[in-house]
C-alpha cells in the first residue's frame, strides 16, 4: 500500500562521487600533474596556474586521497603523541608548541591520553602505529622494556619528554625533575622549615613523581630531617584531590609548616583547603608547586613553583622527530634548565613553631 501522503514519502538520493584529481584538471584545463604540483610544490607553478587550479579545487571540494598518498610514499606526516591525561593544563603548553612545529614540517598530530596507566599507554601505542603514525611523542621514562623493543624492532622514532637522564639510551627532550625539585626543597629548608609533608602523584609508574619525592627526601635528610619523619601523601593529580590530601594532613595533632607538592594542581588544592579551614598561606602553612602553569599565578596567594619550559619542550621534540623522520642528524637527549618561580605562598615557618624539636639549622 502507498503512503497515505506520498508528497512526504522519504527519498533515496543518490550520494555523489567526490572529486577526483582528473575532475580537477579537466576543469581547470590543466593536466593532472600540474594539480598535483599546485597542491604539494605551489612554487614551482606560475602564480596565475595556481591561482586557477585552486579555485576550482574549492569550488569542487577536492580533497587529495590521504590513503593513496600515504600508500605510495610509505608515510603518512602524521605522529603520536600519548599524555598521561588531558583533564588539567600540565601538558597543554607543551603540546601546542609541539603540534605548531609539527605543521611547519608539514606534519600532523593525532593525541592519545592514557589516564596513567601503562597497559593503557601500551595499547594506544600499538594502535597509532597500525594507522601508520610515522613517530611518537612519550611522556617520561617508565614503560615495559618490550614496548621500546618493539619501537627499536620497527623503526620507529620516538622522544620522550618532561623528563630527561644524562646518557639515556632513549632519546629525551626534557629536564631533571630530581635536580628542579632539589632547588625548590633548599629553598624551603633554608626557610626554617622542617615539618614537611609531601602531596604526590602516585610514584609507581611515574619516573617524574618519584624523581621529585626522593629529591626532597635527599634534602631533608641533608638538615638532619630522618626519612620517616617527611610524611608523604600519594593521590592522582587534581585540585579535589590536593584539597583532599591536605585536610587529611590538617587533621593530624601536628599540621606541617610547609606542604611542597608534586605539581601545581595538587598545590592549588591544599591551598584552597588551608584557607577553608580557617589558617593562612604562608603565615601558618607554606605551599608550593612545580609546573608554573597558568593557574599558579591566578590563585591567591601566587604560588611558589617550578617553572618548566612547557612550549620550548614541545618545540624541540618536534624539530627532533621531524630531523630524524627526514634523516638527518638529531641531537639523542636535550636538557632544558628549569628555575624557582618565587611568589607569596613560602614563607618562612612561623615563628610559633620554632620551638619544634625538629627545628635547627640542621647537622
Amino acid at each position: 500500500m502507498p503512503p497515505a501522503n506520498p508528497q512526504k514519502a522519504p527519498r533515496n538520493r543518490p550520494i555523489a562521487d567526490p572529486p577526483t584529481l582528473d575532475d580537477v584538471a579537466r576543469a581547470a584545463g590543466v593536466s593532472t600533474a600540474t594539480v598535483s604540483r599546485c597542491l604539494n610544490a605551489p612554487d614551482r607553478v606560475t602564480a596565475t596556474t595556481r591561482d586557477k587550479v585552486l579555485a576550482v579545487v574549492e569550488q569542487l571540494g577536492y580533497a587529495p586521497n590521504f590513503g593513496a598518498r600515504a600508500l605510495a610514499a610509505k608515510r603518512t606526516n602524521t605522529i603520536g603523541a600519548i599524555i598521561p591525561t588531558m583533564e588539567n593544563a600540565i601538558f597543554a603548553r607543551g603540546l601546542q608548541a609541539f603540534q605548531e612545529e609539527l605543521a611547519l614540517n608539514g606534519l600532523t598530530l593525532l593525541v592519545a591520553s592514557s589516564s596513567y596507566r601503562p597497559d593503557l599507554e601500551a595499547e594506544q601505542i600499538r594502535t597509532l602505529l597500525a594507522r601508520g603514525a610515522d613517530a611518537l611523542l612519550l611522556i617520561g621514562f617508565d614503560r615495559p622494556s618490550s614496548v621500546y623493543a618493539m619501537l627499536e624492532r620497527r623503526g620507529v622514532p620516538y622522544a620522550i619528554a618532561w623528563s630527561y637522564r644524562s646518557g639515556s639510551d632513549q632519546p629525551a627532550i626534557g629536564f631533571d625533575n630530581f635536580a628542579a625539585m632539589s632547588r625548590l626543597a633548599q629553598q624551603v629548608f633554608s626557610l626554617g622549615h622542617r615539618d614537611v609533608a609531601i602531596i604526590s602523584a602516585p610514584q609507581e609508574d611515574n619516573d617524574r613523581a618519584r624523581d621529585r619525592v626522593l629529591a626532597i627526601k635527599a634534602e631533608a635528610a641533608q638538615v638532619g630531617i630522618a626519612a620517616d619523619a617527611v610524611q608523604i601523601t600519594e593521590t592522582p593529580y587534581s585540585v579535589e584531590n590536593g584539597a583532599a590530601a591536605m585536610v587529611g594532613l590538617l587533621a593530624q595533632p601536628k599540621h606541617p609548616t610547609a606542604v611542597l607538592c608534586g605539581n601545581d594542581v595538587l598545590a592549588v588544592g591544599a591551598i584552597r583547603a588551608i584557607q577553608d579551614a580557617g589558617l593562612k598561606v604562608p603565615d601558618d602553612i607554606s605551599v608550593t608547586g612545580f609546573d608554573d602553569i597558568e593557574i599558579a599565578r591566578i590563585v591567591t596567594p601566587g604560588l611558589t613553583t617550578v617553572h618548566v619550559p612547557h612550549r620550548e619542550m614541545g618545540k624541540r621534540a618536534a624539530q627532533v622527530i621531524a630531523k630524524r623522520l627526514k634523516g638527518g642528524e638529531a641531537p639523542g637527549n636535550v636538557a632544558l634548565e628549569t628555575r624557582i618561580v618565587e611568589r607569596a605562598s613560602l614563607g618562612p615557618v612561623p615563628p610559633s613553631c620554632r620551638t619544634s624539636s625538629r627545628q635547627g639549622d640542621g647537622p
